[in-house]
């Protein structure tokens, strides 16, 4: 156990914050799926922005590397513009 209370807060601190990015983390890995899975263009025009931004905000929290979201934006904008 902790022996000071700066060190106590600082361990509530991470738990919080560690399941706010598990959930975040979590919640755009299935947007993602969601958006390749559709078979929909119009469908997938919509969500697409959303995604991105969910990578975006991902990525300047460093929960995912920047070229990581990069990366995906990228392959996600491919497989939208090649559906019918």
């Amino acid at each position: 156990m902790a022996n000071h209370k700066s060190s106590v807060k600082r361990i509530r601190q991470s738990e919080s914050r560690n399941e706010r990015n598990r959930y975040q983390h979590k919640t755009t890995r299935n947007a993602v799926r969601d958006i390749r899975a559709s078979t929909e263009k119009k469908e997938a025009v919509e969500l697409l922005p959303k995604v991105n931004s969910m990578l975006d905000k991902l990525a300047k929290r460093n929960i995912i590397h920047k070229n990581k979201a990069a990366n995906l934006k990228s392959s996600l904008q491919l497989h939208v513009a090649g559906l019918k």
